[in-house]
């Protein structure tokens, strides 16, 4: 509807100046110029209704799991797009599974300029997030991985990802195009950046980046924040072989 009032009033105004150019032939640019500021103007107008429009009801929050006030804070820097970060997830699941109540467990985007569509997979999960599934979509992200990556039209798969969990889609479409939720992954990748980030995942343990070499290492580090007599999970994960290492993406 404001699309086609823009129309109206930019239609109107050219009639208005062509009349007014056929009795000042005398000085055409004057007419012209006219017609660009009208032009430009309407076109600014129609930008910043478009953007309000997209940013209507969005809400930045932090996506924790866990319990969210507990002493133990695990915080994940991770990249959609990462292989790395999806064959992580299995073994973050778990840690949640076994020490769920006496951790919380916080996500953070750090697209990598390596993987093309890692920023938009991220402004996706936010999408969703403004209808209270970032983890469910999250999920579905790592989940798909190879499907979406090698898309050469992602879009269409998120918008999928949307509909098989049930949002409005319209209004997810809209977020996707939000500038707050841009910005907002945009300022969590600059601050992994200001922590010296390099790769994805990066693990931050009650404020200190973890340095691990086996997912075992991993466990056994949390286990050891939020008890230091405990040694193994409470439900064992299950690895290829005996201190798996780890593959970071880069």
């Amino acid at each position: 509807m404001r699309l086609r009032h823009f129309a109206i009033v930019v239609y109107s105004s050219i009639v208005f100046l062509c009349v007014l150019h056929f009795f000042h032939m005398k000085n055409p640019w004057v007419v012209i110029g006219v017609i660009a500021v009208v032009l430009f103007g309407g076109a600014f107008w129609y930008s910043s209704v478009v953007t309000e429009k997209n940013n209507e009801g969005v809400v930045v929050e932090a996506h924790v799991k866990g319990n969210p006030d507990a002493a133990v804070r695990l915080v994940e820097y991770s990249d959609f797009q990462c292989p790395a970060c999806a064959a992580f997830q299995p073994v973050v699941e778990q840690v949640l599974a076994s020490y769920g109540d006496s951790l919380a467990f916080e996500y953070m985007h750090y697209p990598l300029p390596i993987h093309p569509y890692a920023v938009q997979a991220a402004v996706a999960a936010e999408a969703a997030g403004q209808q209270d599934k970032f983890f469910e979509y999250h999920d579905l992200l790592f989940e798909h991985q190879t499907e979406w990556s090698n898309s050469s039209t992602p879009a269409v798969q998120f918008q999928a990802y949307a509909e098989e969990l049930g949002l409005d889609l319209e209004t997810f479409k809209r977020h996707m195009n939000s500038s707050i939720l841009k910005d907002h992954v945009r300022t969590q990748t600059q601050t992994g950046r200001d922590m010296g980030i390099m790769a994805t995942p990066t693990f931050i343990l009650n404020g200190e980046q973890m340095v691990i070499e086996t997912y075992e290492d991993f466990i056994a580090q949390i286990a050891a924040a939020i008890d230091p007599n405990l040694a193994e999970p409470e439900d064992a994960v299950t690895t290829t072989s005996t201190d798996t290492a780890v593959e970071f993406g880069l």
